[in-house]
């Protein structure tokens, strides 16, 4: 399975190298919410940041379980935590590409690549979401959640549908270009802000029953 991943950060360096006598001297490396860049960073730091960055991700994302004094949980949901990594390579080898193709001179503005990426990047984690089992490194770490198995899995099941209409919500936002930013920025951050709030409650609401009993 890993073969996947390690290809994708392969494949970047390789087309890097491969550009780089191409690319100019100074690179893109940010835009504005109008979808301008605002930002450059020299030929170097360009090609080679973003794949070892990625690199970078892929390999704490995958020892990190290592050192998790819950790492036994992640055997039950293996399968989905492989898919989990592989996408954040994917977005960011995605990312690096369009850089590229950006100091190459090709107009694309930048808002109609990261609205849907960012937006089918939160749909997948949403999907993924109730599939994960407690843990100190992924998905939605609250004392809450922690404490309680039932919490964790109540609060991964409310908010992966969160997130899924979060992502839903931000491609929306591609057919009302003024507002994109707002549709897909608002509601990540209102999903996460919720999902920190009904941990809460509904660790409450079943310490609460466990007392009366």
């Amino acid at each position: 399975k890993e073969i996947l991943p390690i290809a994708l950060i392969a494949i970047a360096f390789i087309v890097g190298s491969f550009l780089y006598p191409s690319l100019p001297n100074k690179m893109p490396s940010h835009w504005n919410i109008q979808g301008e860049v605002d930002a450059w960073s020299s030929k170097n730091f360009g090609v080679f940041f973003f794949p070892s960055i990625t690199l970078g991700i892929y390999l704490l994302m995958t020892f990190i379980p290592l050192i998790d004094p819950l790492r036994k949980n992640y055997i039950k949901f293996h399968t989905p935590y492989f898919f989990f990594r592989t996408l954040f390579v994917f977005f960011f080898v995605a990312l690096y590409f369009y850089t590229l193709s950006a100091a190459l001179g090709t107009n694309i503005n930048i808002n109609y690549f990261i609205i849907p990426a960012i937006s089918m990047l939160f749909l997948l984690i949403g999907l993924f979401l109730p599939k994960i089992k407690k843990n100190y490194f992924v998905g939605i770490r609250t004392p809450w959640t922690l404490h309680s198995e039932e919490v964790w899995d109540k609060t991964h099941q409310f908010s992966g549908k969160l997130f899924v209409a979060a992502g839903i919500i931000g491609l929306i936002g591609l057919f009302f270009p003024k507002y994109s930013f707002i549709m897909i920025i608002g509601p990540i951050l209102s999903a996460s802000f919720i999902s920190i709030i009904y941990s809460y409650f509904i660790f409450r609401k079943i310490k609460g029953f466990n007392q009366n009993l």
